[in-house]
């Protein structure tokens, strides 16, 4: 269920294998998506996929580091170099990312019906065996869920969400216009508050996202300092409380992405965690089903990364978190 970059990756991960794979997709694309940083760490994983000479052509901006620190005193950080020059990042259009996601996944076998929407997993006993849709039920060895961080799968078979964190609303959106000062590179700033992000993601189209660590989050006519005066367009919100889902494999599932474990996107890199997730799965999923590999080992394994990896994200934004102006009271 989904097919973004966690759903994506499984599915393609599945289908290298030669696994006959279905992505089963609520909307239809191209979708309304938050424009993504991809670092240059997720290289190695793009051309692991297939991808990378698609993601390098198709003209997303790119960056050679950050700007941190705060409003009034900031520094460029730069993701580093080798013999080849400056690391660069790409401030990925999401629209066109998912877009090339699901056209490899296509290439390599996987079916995909669009829209449709999963109404009930089918169950044997405590296993998962497939799923009822609005297109009519399917049977799966296998059932992934890559449908985000509503935990779509989680909540009907009753699993617990380990939260670290109260509930944090992150507010996004754009502006159409020119802001020289934003065209070379990101800016992450943090204020008394929380921080805010925002970034060139399109020719004349910049994106901003704030959250406030501290209180209740910004008005709906909020834009950063920085882009006021640009033409707005809407602004939404997403629940980013810190939370994982335990456990995140189990008896015929594996939930992959934010279905997985949410924290904030102070972590930077949630396409790459994404991308991660579902090619372990699919990798986990395939050694079971054409290997023999013992499904129980194979579940336990994922859970073991997707938790190590949600505590390493919790710490880093801890420690991040007590250097601000005001760090928030509930991280003591």
């Amino acid at each position: 269920m989904g097919a973004g970059p966690a759903g994506a990756s499984a599915a393609i991960a599945c289908a290298q294998r030669g696994l006959r794979v279905l992505l089963c997709e609520l909307r239809c694309f191209p979708r309304e998506r938050v424009g993504e940083t991809l670092h240059p760490g997720a290289e190695p994983v793009l051309e692991r996929i297939g991808v990378w000479d698609r993601v390098r052509e198709a003209g997303f901006l790119r960056h050679e580091g950050i700007w941190v620190g705060s409003p009034e005193c900031r520094r460029f950080e730069p993701y580093g170099s080798d013999a080849n020059g400056p690391w660069r990042g790409f401030q990925a259009w999401r629209a066109d990312l998912d877009a090339i996601l699901l056209e490899r996944a296509s290439e390599l076998g996987a079916e995909t019906l669009q829209p449709c929407r999963a109404l009930e997993p089918r169950l044997s006993g405590c296993r998962v065996t497939g799923l009822r849709t609005s297109a009519g039920d399917i049977r799966a060895r296998i059932v992934v869920d890559a449908a985000g961080s509503q935990h779509w799968l989680a909540r009907r078979l009753g699993l617990s969400l380990r939260r670290r964190s109260p509930r944090l609303i992150a507010r996004y959106g754009y502006v159409r216009g020119r802001c020289a000062e934003r065209d070379e590179a990101p800016a992450f700033l943090s204020d008394q508050s929380g921080w805010t992000w925002t970034a060139h993601v399109r020719p004349g189209v910049y994106q901003w996202t704030r959250l406030n660590l501290t209180g209740s989050p910004p008005p709906a006519d909020w834009l950063p300092q920085e882009l006021r005066g640009l033409e707005p367009g809407p602004a939404t919100g997403a629940e980013v409380g810190w939370r994982a889902l335990a456990p995140s494999a189990g008896p015929g599932y594996y939930a992959v992405g934010d279905a997985a474990t949410v924290v904030d996107p102070a972590s930077s890199h949630g396409v790459l965690r994404a991308l991660m997730s579902g090619l372990l799965a699919g990798r986990l999923i395939a050694d079971g089903v054409l290997d023999g590999a013992e499904e129980r080992s194979g579940a336990s394994a994922y859970q073991a990364w997707t938790e190590d990896w949600f505590e390493r994200d919790v710490t880093r934004l801890a420690h991040l978190y007590r250097d601000l102006p005001q760090p928030p009271s509930w991280l003591a």
